[in-house]
C-alpha cells in the first residue's frame, strides 16, 4: 500500500529545493526579488522593497513584474484589476503577505 504522507512530504521537499534553485537563478540573471512590503491600515500591500533596495509603489511593481524584471511573482487579473502575487511554490514564508515590512 502507498504511503501517501511520505510521497507528499517528498514532493514538498523537492519543491522547496527547486524553489531555492530558481531563486538563485533569478539572482544570477539579474532579476530582483521582493524582500519586504508596506501595507495600509486595511492590510493591503501598497508598496514593495526589492533585493536591490528599491522601493516601488504597487502600480510600478505590477508593471515591473509584467515586464519580467521581478522574480518569483505573478500578475493575474481578478476583481476587475491586475493583482501581484507570489508564485505558488508551497513555501509560505516567501508569500508577499508574510514578508517583513519596511
Amino acid at each position: 500500500m502507498a504511503d501517501f504522507e511520505q510521497i507528499y512530504n517528498k514532493y514538498k521537499q523537492d519543491g522547496e529545493q527547486q524553489a531555492s534553485q530558481e531563486s538563485q537563478n533569478a539572482i544570477d540573471d539579474g532579476r530582483e526579488e521582493i524582500v519586504a512590503v508596506r501595507k495600509n491600515e486595511d492590510d493591503d500591500i501598497i508598496a514593495v522593497q526589492t533585493s536591490k533596495g528599491r522601493e516601488l509603489d504597487y502600480v510600478s511593481a505590477l508593471e515591473e513584474a509584467k515586464q519580467g524584471h521581478l522574480a518569483h511573482v505573478d500578475v493575474f487579473h481578478k476583481y476587475g484589476r491586475d493583482i501581484l502575487r507570489s508564485e505558488p511554490d508551497g513555501i509560505k514564508s516567501n508569500n508577499l503577505d508574510n514578508l517583513p515590512t519596511f
